[in-house]
């Protein structure tokens, strides 16, 4: 039976999808596209785990559609580059992150900040205009705009910089916007975690002084020892909290889960900068007599555009940055969800594409 034209455009791909909110991960067959003219090919080598992974696997915010090939920290090798293609060649290391498309008209993408285009294109559980679904990198193999690609700078790790491309622009965006770059000022991390660990490392090479808020006293050690951090507070002892009233210039929080915002808003200097980036499934309650009393801002942030996302990959490997892993098989996978959910897991998971993927 003769092909069609448009099956004549895919190409086959295999990697390990959900198909229900169970979130349990299987082998899947799917299709890319074919390698147009702008659109560079990877073979994908490494992709990391993050959190928001766990949420569309098992639907919890709603929108999710299955199957669903989650993964988007994607690092690689370019093995094909379309004709128009002038920033990457084949045999390239390059990486694709929370996002493979974008309307590149309107003001946020004149202003390359397609992370906050309105016909933003995720990387995963999103569709294309042509209607075509997008699958993610725990898959051997992905298909992008070359606009939405990465050029990984030589002496960063393919593994550990993985998670680079969500926790760590995540956190770096917010810091250059925010003003959270001056030496000396003093930044409270709050959860150390994926991003809360990238965090850290990222605060210090710009020459901030670094405390770590967290909830478990066990961390401590981790967080100065290993981390670089120069304090660390239980956020559940109150006498440490009250120790430290009015203390910080910025608190970055990367807490996902709902927690109260009122003792973080005490550590603020005035003028003091609360922004968050978790994104709990319930809403926080927002106190406003310190906000007014202090002259504090609570703000937000997403993940980064391209510019300002290549940008970051530069200045951690400058300054030796990268995510504490640990590296799995894909059929490990599973596993590591349930002790994500735990946050078992020191910082980061990156899933050995290459060397575990079989079909």
């Amino acid at each position: 039976m003769a092909k069609t034209v448009e099956e004549d455009k895919q190409q086959k791909a295999f990697g390990w999808a959900a198909t229900d909110p169970s979130g349990t991960l299987s082998p899947f067959y799917f299709s890319r596209r074919e390698n147009g003219d702008e659109d560079v090919t990877l073979k994908i080598l490494y992709c990391g785990v993050c959190h928001s992974d766990l949420h569309i696997l098992k639907n919890d915010w709603g929108f999710t559609s299955y199957p669903i090939v989650p993964g988007h920290e994607i690092v690689g090798v370019a093995t094909k580059v379309g004709k128009n293609v002038t920033k990457f060649k084949v045999g390239d290391r390059v990486g694709v992150g929370v996002l493979v498309g974008s309307c590149k008209t309107c003001e946020c993408c004149q202003q390359d900040l397609e992370n906050y285009c309105p016909r933003l294109i995720f990387t995963y559980n999103s569709h294309n205009p042509d209607g075509t679904k997008n699958y993610g990198g725990y898959s051997d193999m992905i298909v992008v705009d070359q606009r939405y690609v990465l050029l990984f700078p030589d002496n960063l790790p393919l593994d550990a910089g993985a998670p680079l491309l969500c926790a760590g622009i995540t956190v770096y965006s917010p810091m250059k916007y925010y003003g959270m770059t001056e030496a000396g000022k003093h930044l409270g991390v709050a959860g150390l975690g994926g991003l809360g660990h990238v965090a850290v490392k990222i605060a210090k090479a710009f020459g901030l002084k670094v405390t770590v808020i967290s909830s478990s006293a066990q961390k401590e050690s981790e967080a100065i020892d290993r981390l670089g951090a120069d304090s660390f507070l239980v956020s559940s002892d109150p006498a440490k909290i009250k120790s430290a009233i009015g203390s910080m210039d910025y608190i970055i929080d990367t807490v996902s889960a709902a927690h109260p915002l009122l003792p973080l808003l005490s550590l603020l200097k005035v003028n003091g900068k609360l922004v968050t980036l978790g994104l709990p499934n319930k809403p926080l309650e927002l106190p406003v007599f310190p906000l007014v009393s202090g002259r504090k801002l609570v703000g937000g942030s997403d993940f980064g555009g391209m510019k300002e996302t290549q940008e970051m990959l530069e200045f951690c490997a400058k300054h030796n940055i990268a995510a504490d892993i640990e590296l799995i098989r894909i059929d490990e996978i599973n596993t590591a969800m349930e002790r994500l959910a735990k946050s078992d897991v020191r910082y980061r998971f990156v899933i050995d594409v290459a060397n575990s993927l079989s079909q």
